[in-house]
């Protein structure tokens, strides 16, 4: 009987534990419908069937691969023929004070309209960044900025300035409010992709999307504040 008792108590035990898991978790406080909203970087056509928001970090290795190899290729395919329009976002995990700074300039990049030279400048120097901190990593940026044609000194002067960090903020407050747990993570249509994937499974997706149809999401490589 004590047993019987005991067994029981243990099953409501974990009962009321999965209960109170799934009601004090903390749940998304935006919707997909959301991804676009107050966006600063956008590229292609603004009357695209499809659009796509990636949700990067700039010291993520999976963002860097998806940066580096793949994206060009959807860029050459969906984006320059009218296809898909593309949103950029930043999503710097908490503390991580140099990814912010990297959203930052890539911001000022973009008052010289070098917002997606700068964007792939930062992930192919991703290493010889990711250390500095400080005036030292103000002053690696600066250099950046001059190798794709700014001009250092006005681009240290916006970086200076702080103006650029809310916007970097509120891409990080957008991407917990959608329930984002690593990067990359990519919102199409709709619809939610975690991680990084080769470009034939975004070919799928986007044909898939631009035929109407949904997929589900397969996760692919990705990091988070608990997966580097």
């Amino acid at each position: 009987m004590q047993r019987t008792l005991f067994t029981v108590v243990v099953i409501l035990a974990v009962v009321v534990a999965a209960i109170l898991f799934l009601v004090l978790r903390p749940k998304p406080t935006a919707s997909s419908a959301d991804a676009t909203a107050g966006a600063r970087f956008v590229i292609g056509d603004a009357n695209a069937k499809v659009t796509v928001v990636d949700f990067s970090n700039y010291l993520c290795g999976h963002c860097r691969d998806h940066a580096n190899n793949v994206f060009p290729l959807i860029k050459r395919d969906y984006i320059d023929t009218g296809k898909i329009r593309y949103v950029f976002r930043d999503f710097p995990f908490g503390g991580q004070e140099n990814v912010i700074r990297a959203g930052e300039a890539a911001a000022c990049a973009a008052d010289s309209n070098l917002y997606l030279e700068y964007h792939e400048a930062l992930f192919r120097a991703q290493m010889q960044w990711a250390g500095l901190s400080g005036q030292a990593l103000n002053n690696y940026f600066a250099d950046l900025a001059g190798q794709i044609g700014i001009a250092p000194a006005t681009f240290s002067e916006c970086l200076k300035s702080g103006n650029k960090r809310a916007g970097v903020i509120a891409d990080q407050k957008l991407a917990i409010d959608l329930g984002l747990t690593g990067t990359p993570s990519f919102i199409v249509n709709g619809e939610t992709f975690t991680g990084q994937r080769p470009y034939d499974s975004w070919r799928e997706i986007l044909d898939k999307a631009l035929a109407g149809q949904s997929k589900g999401d397969d996760q692919g490589g990705y990091s988070s504040p608990t997966k580097p």
